[in-house]
């Protein structure tokens, strides 16, 4: 993707693998793509999550449900191991889920700027705000990984082009909304909690992104702050 606006900057777009988390997938067991029997460090919790008995056991029913998560989120090596990536992913889907309809609650998104979209890089959300009021979201987003930061900072959307192309790395990037050098708001069709991240844009589940689209304009304000875990 190269910046096709005044603005010089070296295009740090989208596309990529996931989790809002680039945690390493650590020691889970060498067992190429067959389900594991070796419960995991955190087999209680994933059992939790996904409505299993917990009893930190795996058992073959487990396994089946914990590789269902793994494949549909893009976490490899997606063998049914509770390791430490999917329980990443579940613990920030709880966090997520937590904020509710309040997401500026600890008030760090400016609420003097009229309309403005928010992104929460340590919760991967945004919304869009006007004041202190809330107009859209918040809503899930998968931002940059390790060595391709989302940068954070009070910017301005300054260019959209609903359906631009990538010129890095060859991938369609719809109702993209540049807000940084190259980083952009756009549609991005996989998991926003496929691990390790984008390459700096904000990525967006297609409808969330095309109601971006339809609520934002050339020279609203951008509001990107946190960390986002693992970066």
């Amino acid at each position: 993707m190269r910046d096709p606006g005044r603005r010089g900057a070296v295009a740090l777009g989208v596309t990529g693998l996931v989790v809002p988390l680039a945690l390493a997938v650590g020691a889970a067991p060498a067992q190429a793509a067959s389900c594991t029997t070796k419960a995991g460090p955190y087999q209680k919790k994933v059992e939790k999550f996904l409505g299993r008995p917990v009893d930190g056991r795996q058992s073959a029913a487990d396994c089946k449900a914990i590789r269902a998560f793994q494949t549909k989120h893009g976490i490899t090596p997606n063998i049914g191991y509770a390791g430490p990536v999917t329980w990443g992913v579940m613990d920030l889907m709880n966090k997520q889920k937590a904020v509710g309809k309040k997401p500026n609650k600890a008030g760090k998104c400016p609420v003097n700027k009229g309309r403005i979209a928010c992104v929460n890089l340590t919760l991967q959300l945004s919304w869009i705000q006007d004041g202190s009021r809330l107009v859209h979201g918040p809503v899930p987003v998968r931002t940059g990984r390790k060595g391709y930061k989302t940068r954070t900072g009070l910017k301005k959307i300054y260019w959209r082009n609903i359906d631009h192309v990538s010129t890095l790395y060859n991938v369609p990037m719809p109702y993209s909304q540049f807000f940084d050098g190259g980083q952009a708001f756009h549609s991005a069709d996989l998991s926003m909690w496929n691990p390790p991240g984008s390459r700096g844009c904000v990525n967006m589940r297609p409808k969330d992104a095309k109601k971006y689209w339809s609520l934002l304009k050339k020279g609203d304000d951008v509001y990107v702050y946190g960390r986002k875990p693992g970066t």
